[in-house]
């Protein structure tokens, strides 16, 4: 057998400026790419026109139909890793296999199986960072511990940027050597259980002006006025550090919302506990009212509050919405219906096309008041505020909700000011029951 390198894609669905791919190709020996449509969490989705399986699934044909130019191909497999890697060990000599961190739990717990497997049949597994730019421990307080704030974080995350931090990785200098092989028949959406969606795929170039405008134009859900790259990001098609160089040439704004990113995966690598329980942990304390009707009148955007109905709508019907709404609908769950943040946070996993575990949590966490540098917990939106500082003529709303201004637009389920003073006393009453009262 040919002695080969195996470069698993994961969250890096590029062959252009990706770091492990660099090192598996530049090391010389002939390197399989390989993509798992890993069984373990495509069979628990329920929604078979899931729009992420069909976004992934076009990245790797994509990538397959540039392989092609190399004489090359990628395998594409739809089991678990382990008994993927099980049958290649068996069909392949393979010196190690090259792949790039994953920071949530699930990946950590998958790659440490992977990594002892390997390390049985002598094969050495080698991973690097790549979906970040800086990570784990790279950017810490002067003690050494990680920081729990933004804004210092951000501070230090600046002033240790250098060039080389944001270098691209030149793998097309070694493209010669990938595997060669005839093209090898990708698995189906229809072969893995699952249909095509109405997925609309943005555009993985963003004109100039979005991210020269991007500080003034950002929070309004009407217009263009943020990159649509998160997807992108989520799933690796794009590079970090190319859109870091971009945001470092033209926006210092837009270049903190990829700070943030980096940020939250740092949060989940240092406290693992934030993504099943607060960051905080008195907040699990708190009494949630957890209505199951009111719950689904959320989800279908029919709360008579055309901000939030807007929002959801968008997302049940897109799987994506602007970030200010997500704030917003985020809000008006925890705040005004006292759920508990965890189901909002389940049904954004379900939904959102560009689901990110730790930006999700972190967000979540950031309405309840129960994450790392979250908004106070008496910091409350108010839904018909918002609607006159960020869409002020309706505009957002008319989109998506047609029916708002006519009898058949369903009354505020809530009276908000009511509704308010229910989750302060919750909260307070939660937080003061666990000796927390120097947090008033």
């Amino acid at each position: 057998m040919e002695k080969v390198n195996i470069f698993w894609f994961r969250r890096d669905l590029r062959l252009s400026d990706n770091a492990g791919l660099y090192y598996a190709l530049k090391k010389g020996i002939p390197v399989l790419p390989i993509f798992i449509f890993d069984t373990s969490i495509l069979n628990k989705l329920e929604d078979k026109k899931d729009r992420r399986v069909e976004f992934i699934h076009n990245a790797i044909q994509a990538i397959h139909s540039e392989l092609k130019e190399f004489k090359s191909t990628i395998q594409v497999f739809y089991s678990t890793p382990e008994n993927v890697f099980k049958e290649l060990v068996n069909t392949y000599d393979i010196e190690s296999v090259y792949t790039n961190h994953d920071y949530e739990p699930y990946a950590h717990e998958r790659d440490t199986r992977i990594k002892h497997f390997l390390e049985t049949k002598n094969i050495s597994f080698k991973t690097y960072k790549d979906q970040c730019v800086f990570e784990k421990s790279e950017i810490t307080k002067d003690d050494g511990k990680p920081y729990t704030i933004f804004t210092p974080y951000s501070r230090k995350w600046k002033a240790k940027l250098t060039d080389y931090d944001v270098k691209t990785y030149p793998t097309q200098k070694y493209f010669s050597n990938f595997f060669k092989s005839s093209p090898i028949q990708i698995p189906s959406l229809k072969d893995m259980g699952f249909e095509t969606s109405d997925l609309q795929t943005p555009s993985k170039t963003i004109p100039k002006s979005i991210v020269t405008n991007y500080t003034e134009q950002r929070n309004f859900p009407a217009i263009r006025g943020t990159s649509l790259l998160s997807v992108h990001l989520r799933f690796g098609t794009v590079s970090i550090r190319d859109l870091a160089k971009q945001a470092l040439a033209l926006n210092e704004t837009w270049l903190n919302e990829l700070i943030w990113r980096d940020f939250y995966m740092m949060i989940l690598h240092h406290f693992p506990h934030a993504s099943k329980n607060s960051f905080k942990p008195q907040y699990d304390k708190i009494s949630w009212r957890n209505n199951e009707a009111e719950f689904k009148t959320w989800c279908e955007g029919k709360t008579g509050f055309p901000i939030v109905d807007a929002g959801m709508r968008e997302l049940n019907e897109t799987g994506f919405m602007h970030n200010r709404v997500r704030m917003i609908v985020a809000s008006f769950l925890v705040k005004d219906l006292l759920i508990d943040w965890r189901w909002g946070e389940a049904y954004f996993a379900q939904k959102l096309i560009d689901f990110d575990l730790s930006a999700n949590n972190g967000g979540w966490q950031w309405a309840a008041g129960s994450g790392c540098d979250a908004a106070p917990y008496f910091r409350i939106f108010n839904p018909s505020e918002q609607i006159k500082k960020f869409d002020p003529k309706y505009e957002y709303i008319k989109k998506w909700v047609p029916e708002f201004g006519t009898s058949n637009y369903p009354l505020p389920m809530v009276d908000h000011a009511k509704a308010r003073l229910r989750t302060l006393a919750a909260y307070k009453t939660a937080l003061t029951e666990n000796n927390q009262a120097s947090l008033f």
